[in-house]
């Protein structure tokens, strides 16, 4: 909801407050709100400023307007399902905010919808445009705009199909009624600045600096990110890594064979450790560690000893259930897996891969692992080869 032009998004902007503010709304219901939550990767940076938006403003200003009693039921609802309700919390002022805004046009006497703003500001400032660019330049949808042109063009404030040199393209631009509103829009702008200054006065963080600053953080790491890794953080306090059983020969032939008859087939070599994983790793000095999630044995890897001069163990056989993924187990096991090498007196860890199986490669250089080449192979799927040095 945008109430006057001649601010960007850019500096400080103040007159662009309440369409920000709905913008972020929009896009915010999409993700956090209980009645329509649902994993959207378009989230980036502007779903926390809603979070700001949330602490810094909503209170004051949603009370402000509330009578007792819906405030007091609001604040109880909103204290009962916490951060999940943002978007409605943030609806329930932007639908607010949307009644002053017009209720403002109306005290400089502008027919003017606030829906338009942001084409009617491009317009304004810029010149004429094409649909495509508008849309690109204020992010909405083509659709969208051609939506919000047709209705600015029936009130005639805009004209569409002007000559160019190009005649593939739309360009659009304000017609005299649009510029002479254009005036008459900017004198309200010292007042709407004015006002809202107030609001950054009175309240106890300047809320427009701290959407700059949050901004940036979420442009480095989105929201969606943040969460995944506090899913998996959350997940993995469930996960035990422990040494192999017996019981657990199942489960160590099981999900290797899963993945390898997945992508590859089984091999000779497979067999021979599968099969008899106490005499050909455990007996020869290796190990074999177990991933338990919610006790159930999920994730398997072997450390093989090497009988040669130039390694002291090559890590293979690790195999993580799918539906355990997503939940850090890989990670953890390979963790785990590196310290036992150490505490087995390892200097280096050898490993074999193929190049197809992504997630684990890059898992490997995750925990340290680097590309090498020219050893000799059993396996005929093997692309790749890898070594961590444990002594650097």
């Amino acid at each position: 909801m945008i109430i006057s032009i001649g601010a960007s998004y850019d500096g400080k902007g103040i007159n662009c407050f309440f369409p920000r503010v709905k913008l972020l709304i929009d896009e915010t219901n999409c993700f956090l709100d209980p009645l329509g939550s649902r994993e959207k990767s378009k989230l980036l940076h502007i779903l926390l400023i809603r979070r700001i938006f949330l602490y810094f403003c909503i209170t004051s200003y949603v009370i402000g307007y509330a009578d007792e009693q819906s405030k007091k039921y609001f604040m109880n609802f909103f204290n009962k399902t916490g951060k999940m309700a943002l978007g409605s919390r943030l609806r329930l002022l932007t639908n607010k905010v949307t009644e002053d805004a017009a209720q403002i046009y109306e005290l400089y006497h502008v027919e003017f919808l606030p829906k338009w703003f942001p084409v009617f500001f491009i317009l304004a400032e810029e010149g004429e445009k094409t649909i495509t660019d508008i849309a690109n330049e204020i992010g909405h949808s083509q659709p969208s705009v051609t939506k919000i042109i047709r209705e600015m063009a029936q009130a005639g404030l805009v004209e569409d199909n002007l000559s160019s040199s190009d005649k593939r393209r739309n360009v659009v631009g304000l017609t005299d009624k649009g510029k002479n509103l254009s005036e008459t829009v900017k004198i309200s702008c010292s007042d709407v600045d004015a006002a809202i200054e107030t609001v950054i006065d009175e309240a106890t963080y300047n809320l427009w600096e701290a959407i700059e600053e949050w901004e940036f953080l979420l442009e480095q790491k989105s929201l969606l990110k943040r969460v995944k890794e506090q899913k998996k953080i959350r997940e993995s306090k469930a996960a035990q890594i422990v040494s192999y059983q017996s019981e657990h020969q199942l489960a160590f032939r099981s999900l290797n064979e899963e993945w390898i008859s997945t992508y590859f087939e089984m091999e000779e070599a497979d067999y021979r450790a599968l099969d008899n994983p106490q005499e050909y790793i455990l007996d020869q000095g290796g190990a074999i560690l177990v991933a338990l999630y919610n006790h159930e044995p999920l994730g398997v890897c072997a450390l093989i000893k090497m009988n040669d001069g130039d390694y002291d163990f090559e890590m293979a056989k690790m195999a993580v259930s799918p539906k355990a993924q997503g939940k850090n187990l890989g990670f953890l096991l390979g963790q785990a897996v590196v310290n036992k090498a150490k505490e087995l007196g390892a200097a280096s860890i050898y490993l074999e891969s193929n190049t197809i199986l992504k997630p684990a490669i890059n898992l490997y250089h995750k925990l340290g692992f680097r590309k090498i080449a020219g050893r000799a192979t059993p396996y005929k799927r093997c692309n790749i080869q890898m070594v961590l040095q444990l002594s650097q």
